[in-house]
């Protein structure tokens, strides 16, 4: 009688474990080629942090409000059991391009974006001067950051109007003991409890109009306690374009009428008894140089604009300096180079073609793939990743039959090759038991006198502690 052998699986391998990635594995897993074919695949999903999510772990304001759907709808997909978690694995150290590629069919980025966007001013290099996503990794307690953050200043500027440049501003406002509620790390409390700020401005190049944060992000602003609002009448200005913007687009309608609103109630505000901190939105000014003294920052100056007709803006010739003693650049993201694989150095991404990597010629780079911000650049929201992910998905699927034949695609491959480095991997199963360390620690927290809290968990931030939990 003739035995029958099933076929081999399709493997895939997926470096970074952020939304970009899971939302590739779970596409693949459900696509109708996979689940309602003969075609059985089998995912690794690759992370060098010891923990999954990505962004969502260590990008995202811990008080943002998506931000536990997020993670939950994110969690539900790898414990079903069918894509295997590598943590704590790092692409081009722990494991080579070539080497993969001899394990599986298929290798697909999805990496992301964490490095901040250049931004090309005199005094950027002066001490004061911090990056965004930074300061963004101290206060989601990554692990490959400083566990201190220098909050010395009284007065701050945050350069930038999208949503990383509110949860900055936002954060760096904030009473210390309003973000106990949430996951900051134990360090990342005590450094805010510390800080002597009073006043935070918010610096936009073009109009409220223009602007590049969404309504829910805006509206998290007012409600943060003891904090005061301040708008400035003089920035208010909307030329046709911003009037036709308004009048198609029901987000932009509601920022404006939100930003509006707060404007004609500040005088009623300000009769009141003030508040101890100030977060200030200022629209239509251009950064042009950060203004130091002995080498720290001691100000910064701006060219203020005004509208041309078409939303965009032009300079006035109108310099306008405020005194600081910290800027923080929130202008974008920006995606690392890879190793062994392309990168386009201006726009921050690997080469690509509908998810499709290519190379210098633009000739397609057979069995790499990539998805999320290094396929597209830091534009969109984190659901838009969703469609990266179909449409990479689909080329995949459309190629699977002409890909090459991996030399070793056994499942026990990697684990037999990570092991036999002294990699110290994580597992889900191991991540399961760092999220259970986690809550309780806030469960056990107990708080300062006169202070009713409750913490869902506390975030550890040491990677070795992370392992050593993980690996128990």
């Amino acid at each position: 009688m003739a035995t029958h052998l099933a076929p081999r699986p399709f493997r895939v391998a997926i470096i970074g474990s952020g939304p970009a990635g899971v939302y590739a594995a779970d596409i693949l897993t459900k696509s109708q080629e996979v689940s309602g074919g003969d075609v059985h695949v089998s995912i690794d999903l690759f992370e060098s942090q010891p923990a999954p999510y990505g962004l969502i772990r260590y990008g995202v304001a811990p008080d943002h409000p998506r931000i536990k759907g997020i993670m939950n709808a994110l969690h539900k997909v790898l414990d079903r059991g069918d894509i295997r978690f590598f943590g704590n694995v790092t692409y081009g150290r722990d494991v080579t391009l070539s080497e993969l590629r001899s394990f599986y069919d298929a290798i697909i980025f999805a990496t992301g974006a964490t490095k901040d966007a250049v931004l090309d001013i005199p005094g950027i290099e002066l001490d004061g001067s911090y990056g965004g996503a930074d300061f963004v990794s101290w206060y989601d307690g990554h692990p490959d950051v400083s566990r201190e953050w220098p909050l010395t200043a009284k007065e701050i500027a945050v350069i930038g109007n999208g949503n990383v440049a509110l949860d900055v501003a936002r954060v760096l406002s904030k009473h210390a003991d309003d973000l106990l509620t949430t996951e900051i790390p134990d360090n990342v409390y005590a450094g805010l409890l510390a800080s002597p700020v009073t006043d935070v401005h918010v610096f936009g190049r073009r109009g409220p109009a223009q602007v590049k944060f969404t309504p829910l992000e805006l509206r998290e602003l007012s409600h943060s306690r003891d904090v005061d609002i301040v708008l400035y009448e003089e920035d208010f200005d909307f030329d046709e374009a911003s009037d036709a913007a308004i009048k198609s687009n029901n987000q932009i309608k509601i920022m404006v009428n939100t930003l509006t609103n707060w404007l004609v109630e500040q005088d009623e505000r300000d009769s009141k008894t003030p508040a101890s901190r100030r977060l200030h939105l200022h629209f239509l000014h251009t950064p042009v140089e950060i203004v130091g003294t002995e080498g720290k920052v001691s100000g910064i100056r701006f060219e203020r604009n005004e509208l041309d007709g078409t939303g965009n803006v032009r300079g006035t010739g109108e310099f306008i300096d405020y005194p600081v003693q910290a800027v923080y650049r929130a202008v974008g993201y920006f995606g690392s180079e890879l190793p062994e694989v392309g990168f386009d150095a201006r726009r921050g991404i690997i080469p690509n073609d509908g998810g499709r990597v290519v190379d210098a010629n633009g000739t397609q780079v057979p069995g790499l793939y990539a998805t999320g911000w290094i396929k597209r650049g830091p534009v969109g929201l984190i659901g838009h990743t969703k469609g990266d992910a179909l449409e990479t998905i689909g080329c995949l699927l459309e190629d699977r039959s002409g890909l090459p034949v991996p030399e070793r695609p056994g499942e026990s491959e990697i684990v037999n090759l990570l092991e036999s480095r002294g990699v110290e991997y994580t597992t889900w199963e191991g991540w399961s038991r760092l999220d259970a360390h986690e809550k309780d620690l806030g469960a056990s927290f107990i708080p300062a006198s006169g202070l009713d809290i409750v913490r869902e968990r506390v975030k550890v931030v040491d990677r070795d502690e992370m392992v050593k939990i993980s690996r128990t």
